[in-house]
Order: C-alpha cells, then sequence, then structure tokens
C-alpha cells in the first residue's frame, strides 16, 4: 500500500509525503514500541518514487516515507519559493515532525543526502541515523554549475515517447559513458506527458537554483557536528571518490563506510540487491540500538 500524505513545508510550500506499507494503528508519536521511522530524501530531480524499491522492503520493519521535496515529483513548485539549503533542511524537519517519524533515520541520495546530514547535525534529536549516498563534501565549484547548465540545454525535449526518453539519458546522453537502461528508467520516472511530448515534471532553472546553494560551498563543518551513527555509501563507478568517501567517513564522528560493486550515482538504480545488501546491517545495527535505549 502507497498513500500520500500532504506536509507543509517552511514558507508554506505544499509537499507531498508517501508512505509505504499500511499506515501506523495508534499514533507513533505517543507509542513507544511503533515501528521506527525512516524519511527517504530524493536527489536533485529526483521523487520519492524513485526510492519504491527500498521503501517496499523497509516497510517490513520500519515505517518507511519517502518525501517528493520542493520543486520535485508531486510538490509544489511555486516560481517565488525559496530553493537554499535552508528550506530543504527546514521541510524534512516539517515533515519528520508532522509525520511523527522523529526519532528517524534519514535516507538520502546526492542532494537528498547533503539536506540528510544538514538536518542531523541541526536537530540531533530529530534524527538517530544517517544513510548518505554518493554525495560530496567537498565544492565542486562554478565549472560544474555551467556544466549542468549546459546540459539542461542540450535535452531534446519534448520527448516524443518514454521509449526516447529512455533511450537518450540510457544511450544517447554525452554525460552516458557506456549504455545505462537503469539510467533511463530514473529519467522516464520524471517525465509527464504535455500535448506536445514528455517533459519532465520539474523547472530546470528551479533544479539550477537548487544546486547553486550548494555547489560552490564545501560541507565538512556539518558532518563533523553529526553524532548519531552515520554510513556513506558509493558506488564503484559513481561520483563521490573512495578517498573522498574514507576522508568523509573519518570526520563524521560515527561514520561507517560501504560501497556497492557495479554501480554509478544511481546506487539503488544500478544495484538494488547490492544497496540492500550495503545498508540492511546498518539499519538493523541502529534499530538494535534505539531498542536498547
Amino acid at each position: 500500500m502507497v498513500r500520500r500524505i500532504d506536509v507543509t513545508g517552511t514558507g508554506g510550500v505544499r509537499l507531498a509525503a508517501w508512505e509505504f506499507g499500511d499506515p501506523p494503528k495508534t499514533d507513533p508519536a505517543k507509542e513507544p514500541d511503533a515501528m521506527p521511522g525512516v524519511l527517504l530524501l530524493h536527489g536533485l530531480m529526483g521523487r520519492a518514487s524513485h526510492w519504491a524499491s527500498t521503501a517496499r522492503w523497509l516497510s517490513e520493519r520500519h515505517r518507511a516515507v519517502a518525501l517528493d521535496q520542493r520543486g520535485h515529483g508531486r510538490s509544489d513548485k511555486p516560481v517565488q519559493a525559496a530553493f537554499t539549503r535552508e528550506a530543504y533542511v527546514d521541510d524534512a524537519e516539517a515533515a519528520l515532525e508532522q509525520l511523527g517519524l522523529a526519532p528517524a533515520v534519514l535516507i538520502g541520495h546526492a542532494m537528498g543526502a547533503l539536506t540528510a546530514w544538514q538536518l542531523a547535525a541541526k536537530r540531533p534529536d530529530l534524527v538517530h541515523g544517517v544513510i548518505i549516498c554518493d554525495m560530496r563534501a567537498s565544492a565542486l565549484g562554478a565549472a560544474s554549475q555551467r556544466e549542468w547548465a549546459d546540459w539542461f540545454k542540450s535535452w531534446p525535449v519534448p520527448f516524443a515517447t518514454l521509449a526516447d526518453v529512455r533511450k537518450w539519458f540510457g544511450e544517447d546522453d554525452p554525460w552516458v559513458e557506456r549504455p545505462n537502461p537503469a539510467r533511463g528508467e530514473f529519467y522516464a520516472e520524471v517525465m509527464q506527458e504535455h500535448e506536445d511530448g514528455w517533459r519532465p515534471v520539474f523547472e530546470p532553472d528551479q533544479m539550477l537554483a537548487s544546486r547553486e546553494t550548494w555547489v560552490y560551498d564545501a560541507h565538512w563543518e556539518e558532518l563533523a557536528q553529526v553524532q548519531c551513527p552515520a554510513l556513506v555509501v558509493r558506488g564503484l563507478d559513481g561520483e563521490l571518490g573512495r578517498a573522498e568517501a574514507q576522508e568523509m567517513v573519518r570526520v563524521l564522528p560515527r561514520g561507517e563506510y560501504a560501497e556497492v560493486a557495479d554501480a554509478g550515482h544511481l546506487v539503488h538504480y544500478d544495484q538494488p540487491e547490492g544497496w540492500r545488501a550495503a545498508i540492511e546491517p546498518f539499519l538493523e545495527a541502529v534499530r538494535s540500538d534505539a531498542g536498547r535505549l
């Protein structure tokens, strides 16, 4: 079962949260033996449904909720809304509180991982575990932002069919080094049909505005402030290199490391079984620790 729950984010932005599994029979905020909460945060351009396969197995032992972050999925995309780091972090904080998930494990991919560790640093009372999937702590710089702006302009939108979406992002995109069907499926998930064809559910300008708020800065200081257990996961062919990932683990007060073979940036899409094998032991350890408190 999947059900939608609306959350009010900072500035009154309406956010769509998606709960996988049966809803709790009691108020989780008042029931100490309730299933532990997990909030899943997608990356830039992503959406909650990207977490569907992960959330389904999580729901066997956790209350798993995936959030469409502002500007993404079915959440609001106001023209004048803030797309700052503070806004994204405050939205996730609001989701934890309004859904009664806290203290929860935050699982974030890319931008969502940055939101996760920034929230864990800000509100340690709300977070008792963080999984950081393929997100760098170092600054990426102005050249990276220019490359992304040029990349968006290269998209041949509108796409005539979803098959064209899958082919372009899985094979024809200049950023694709070798055919990657999982990448094609990932981007097909963020398209919607219009009269003239298939276009993204997000506004590229809002994505660039969101990215601009972290790309010029390093984020090591917030990592050092994360007091709960934290797992850094990378795909061997992803954007987060091994040396930087291991340095992130060193900086984290309670950091751990895992890597997934034959996976790129979209670890949970490229190798879902490898992804599960990498994070499940960490989740069980956090669950056991919470049970002893």
